[in-house]
């Protein structure tokens, strides 16, 4: 039997290079039909209120293709709890949520949440999420005293922010050290009883050594290296190299 793959394709990029002209390609459904054919578990996007890349209208035509063509994918909404984007959710339906601290002026997620801070605001976006029977995921910095506190906030998963991993390529010692933190956070979170994603700045080359030493990792959440794979390999390759990359069958 071929291996369930914890690979979800982000596809903000394909929706900002289609924004550049008003027309209606790339499309965001024809790419990620592709993603799911190919054998990817799912579809990530984060819609920001600004629509620079995402548009609400996307939300429901992945939430309808995935309802109509990949029963048993996933859809993967990412944002910051504002009250429309909370509408958002229960409107769509995804299968999980991933609530990430970002203003909405970031180009990118960059870092996790600040519990002391934001722990009301977070407890009461996971409880609400799971009123409507979503999966709850949290994004954390990789820093083993975080999964406790997303714990305590009612979160099911964790997403692991691997950018500081990302960003030691051709950095040996360096790679190894950030690789630590987060296999280190992952294990905090096994011991919380939370299950663990991750996602930012991962490739074919920096996922086998996560894999490795994380093999429990139940997803990897991966749009910047992909689309950049995608530019030489196409879609369809791309998703086959980095299920290999997981150690997967593809």
């Amino acid at each position: 039997m071929p291996t369930q793959s914890r690979l979800s394709v982000n596809v903000n990029a394909v929706a900002m290079l289609r924004n550049r002209r008003d027309l209606p390609w790339p499309s965001v459904t024809d790419l990620a039909a592709i993603a799911m054919q190919s054998g990817a578990k799912g579809i990530t996007v984060h819609p920001r209120p600004d629509e620079r890349h995402i548009r609400r209208t996307d939300v429901f035509d992945l939430a309808n293709l995935i309802a109509e063509r990949f029963p048993g994918k996933e859809l993967c909404l990412e944002g910051y709890p504002t009250e429309d984007f909370l509408r958002l959710v229960e409107a769509s339906k995804p299968t999980q949520v991933l609530y990430v601290p970002d203003d909405p002026e970031q180009t990118t997620s960059d870092h996790g949440w600040d519990f002391a801070k934001d722990g009301s605001l977070i407890a009461d976006a996971v409880a609400t999420a799971k009123s409507w029977g979503i999966r709850t995921s949290l994004f954390v910095d990789p820093n083993p005293s975080q999964p406790e506190l997303a714990a305590k906030a009612g979160a099911e998963r964790i997403e692991i922010y691997t950018g500081p991993y990302g960003a030691t390529y051709g950095d040996i010692a360096a790679a190894q050290r950030e690789l630590d933190l987060v296999v280190e956070t992952a294990e905090a979170a096994q011991a919380a009883g939370l299950a663990v994603n991750a996602g930012h700045d991962l490739t074919v080359d920096n996922l086998p050594p996560l894999i490795a030493r994380a093999p429990y990792i139940s997803e990897v959440s991966i749009g910047h290296g992909f689309t950049a794979d995608a530019l030489i390999y196409g879609f369809a390759e791309s998703v086959r190299r980095f299920r290999r990359s997981l150690g997967e069958d593809a």
